[in-house]
C-alpha cells in the first residue's frame, strides 16, 4: 500500500514515474501570513508564485506533496482550443465572453512559457501544432462553425487541412490550431515551487486543512489543530473543500482515463483531439461530450504517446479495464508508430454546467477565493487562476473576472437543463441506501480488492489488503452522505455525487470531503 497522500490513485502516471514530487515539513504551529493557498497543484502553485513575485507573504499548503493531486493525472495540454467549444460559449454566454475565453487561455500559454524562461525550468516545454478532427461520420458543418466561432473570438491562423500527418486518422475535415504548447507538469511544478521558496514563500506539505472561516482575517484550521490566519485564502483543491453545496451543484465530477505507449520511430510532436467518440455523441445536447486527446512526451528511453478519453461520471461505472482496452484499440488503429504500453492511469475533471471554470471569490465570502470547474483544460485554467486571483487580492481590475465569477448564473435554457440533469443524477445516487451490496459476504472479497457490503441497514466499504486483513469503513461519504463505490483499477472509494475520493484504507485523497471514511473494524479471516 502506498504512503498516505503519495498520489491520488493506485496507478502511477507517466509524470509520476518520470519526476519526483517536492515534500517539505508539515505545519507544526499557528501561523500568520498575507495569503494562504490551499492546494499545491497547477492553480495553487501558480497563484502562490505570482503572489510571492509581488512580495506578498505566502503560505502554500497541501495534504500531500507538491503535485500530488489531479495535476499529476493530467495529460498537460496548454491550449486555446478549448474542450467546451467557442461556438457553445458564444451561444451560452455571448460573443464577448467567447473573446475573453480565447484571450485568457492564450495569455495562460504565454504566461507559462514566460515562467519557464524566467526561472530556467527544465520541463520539456515546447510549442506545437494541434489537430482537431471528426469521428467517422462527424459533422463537417459543426467543425467549420467552431473554426468561425474561434476566429470571431480572436484566434488567428486556424486552417482547414486535408489530413492529420503521420497518422491513420480518417476525417472528412481537420482543423490545424497553431501555437499550442505542452510540458511536463510535475517538473514545471517542482521548478515553480523552488522559485516560491527562493522568493521567501513558505510551503508545507502533509498538512490537511479541515475548516476555512471567512472574515476580515481568514482563519484556516488544520487537522493537527493549528490555525493559519491570513488576509486572504485561496482554495485550489481541484474541488473546493470549503463549500458544502453552492459550487458543487454547478459542476459534476467525471473520471477520465489515459494510457502511454512507446513511440517506435521519430515523429514530429503535435497535439490531437477528436470532437467526440462517435458522430452520435457529437449531437449530445446535455452534459460534456466524450472525446479523445493525444500528445507526445519524453522519458529516458525516448518518445511516448499519451492518449486520454473514455470518460464517465465518477463512481458510476465499474468497467475500467474495458475502457483502457478501448483506448488502446482506438490508438493502435490511428497511430501506427506506437509499441508497448508503458503507463496507464485515471484522473478526474470537474465539468461546469456552462463550459467555463469558476475562478474568483467564493460565493458569499469576502476574502476566500476558489478555483474549480476546469473541465479538460486544467493546466490553462490553473494558470489563468493565478493571474486572475492575484489581481483580485491586489485590488486590480481584471477583464476576466466577470467571465469566471463563481457566483454567476447562466439562464440559457440548455445550461439550465444541464444543471437540472446533473443535480437529478446526484439525487438518484441515494438509491444506494436501499440496494444490495456488491458482494453477499465479506468472505467473497479477494486480497487486494474492495466491495460494498450490506450489514442490516448499513452500507460498509470493505477492503482486503494483500496480506488478507479485512478493513471495514462506513460507505457514507462525509461530504453530503452519498454512498461511495469501489474503483478496481485505482483501488479507491469514489463518491458518485460530488467526486470525493478515498484510498483503499478510507483516507481522503480528493475533496470536497475533508475527513476520512469512518473506520468500523478489521480482522483476519
Amino acid at each position: 500500500m502506498k504512503t498516505s497522500g503519495e498520489r491520488i490513485g493506485d496507478l502511477v502516471s507517466f509524470w509520476e514515474r518520470t519526476a519526483k514530487k517536492l515534500r517539505t515539513e508539515p505545519v507544526t504551529s499557528d501561523l500568520t501570513t498575507d495569503v494562504c493557498v490551499v492546494g499545491a497543484g497547477i492553480a495553487g502553485v501558480t497563484t502562490a508564485y505570482l503572489l510571492a513575485r509581488e512580495k506578498k507573504n505566502v503560505v502554500l499548503i497541501d495534504d500531500g506533496p507538491v503535485g500530488g493531486g489531479m495535476t499529476s493525472r493530467t495529460t498537460a495540454h496548454l491550449v486555446n482550443a478549448i474542450d467546451d467549444r467557442y461556438f457553445d460559449i458564444g451561444k451560452f454566454l455571448g460573443e464577448k465572453c467567447a473573446r475573453l475565453t480565447a484571450e485568457s487561455h492564450t495569455a495562460a500559454i504565454d504566461l507559462a512559457e514566460k515562467i519557464v524562461r524566467d526561472n530556467k525550468i527544465d520541463c520539456d516545454f515546447e510549442r506545437v501544432d494541434g489537430y482537431l478532427f471528426l469521428p467517422p461520420g462527424g459533422s463537417v458543418k459543426d467543425l467549420m462553425d467552431e473554426r468561425d466561432a474561434a476566429e470571431r473570438a480572436g484566434i488567428s491562423g486556424i486552417e482547414r487541412v486535408d489530413e492529420v500527418p503521420n497518422t491513420n486518422i480518417k476525417s472528412d475535415a481537420v482543423l490545424l490550431w497553431p501555437h499550442q504548447a505542452q510540458f511536463h507538469p510535475l517538473k514545471y511544478l517542482d521548478g515553480l515551487a523552488k522559485a516560491i521558496l527562493d522568493l521567501g514563500g513558505k510551503i508545507f506539505t502533509g498538512t490537511r486543512v479541515v475548516e476555512v472561516k471567512d472574515g476580515e482575517r481568514v482563519q484556516l484550521k488544520t487537522g493537527d489543530g493549528h490555525t493559519i490566519t491570513a488576509q486572504a485564502a485561496v482554495i485550489a483543491t481541484n474541488c473546493p473543500i470549503n463549500d458544502r453545496v453552492v459550487i458543487h451543484s454547478k459542476q459534476a465530477p467525471y473520471a477520465t482515463f489515459a494510457i502511454c505507449l512507446r513511440v517506435t520511430k521519430k515523429v514530429q510532436h503535435a497535439l490531437f483531439w477528436d470532437t467526440a467518440l462517435t458522430a452520435e455523441d457529437e449531437k449530445q445536447m446535455i452534459g460534456p461530450v466524450p472525446y479523445h486527446y493525444v500528445r507526445f512526451a519524453r522519458d529516458e528511453q525516448g518518445d511516448v504517446l499519451i492518449v486520454g478519453g473514455e470518460d464517465h461520471k465518477t463512481g458510476q461505472a465499474s468497467d475500467c479495464e474495458q475502457r483502457f482496452a478501448k483506448l488502446e484499440r482506438w490508438t493502435r488503429d490511428r497511430f501506427p508508430f506506437v509499441g508497448e504500453i508503458t503507463d496507464r492511469w485515471s484522473g478526474q475533471v470537474m465539468e461546469p454546467v456552462d463550459g467555463v471554470a469558476y475562478i474568483g471569490r467564493n460565493p458569499g465570502d469576502n476574502n476566500v477565493y476558489v478555483v474549480t470547474g476546469d473541465s479538460g483544460n486544467g493546466i490553462t485554467h490553473g494558470t489563468i487562476a493565478g493571474k486572475l486571483i492575484v489581481d483580485l487580492i491586489s485590488g486590480r481590475e481584471n477583464p476576466w473576472a466577470k467571465l469566471y465569477d463563481p457566483s454567476r448564473k447562466t439562464l440559457q435554457p440548455q445550461v439550465v437543463a444541464d444543471y437540472a440533469a446533473e443535480n437529478a443524477n446526484v439525487v438518484a445516487q441515494f438509491r444506494d441506501y436501499v440496494t444490495a451490496g456488491d458482494e453477499p459476504s465479506e468472505a467473497k472479497i479477494k486480497n487486494g480488492e474492495g466491495a460494498i457490503l450490506r450489514e442490516g441497514l448499513r452500507k460498509i466499504a470493505a477492503y482486503r489488503d494483500e496480506s488478507g486483513t479485512l478493513h471495514k469503513f462506513s460507505a457514507v461519504c462525509p461530504h453530503l452522505a452519498c454512498v461511495v463505490r469501489w474503483d478496481s483499477c485505482e483501488r479507491t472509494w469514489d463518491c458518485p455525487c460530488h467526486g470525493s475520493r478515498f484510498d483503499a484504507l478510507g483516507r481522503v485523497v480528493n475533496g470536497p470531503a475533508i475527513s476520512d471514511l469512518k473506520r468500523i473494524g478489521s480482522g483476519v479471516d
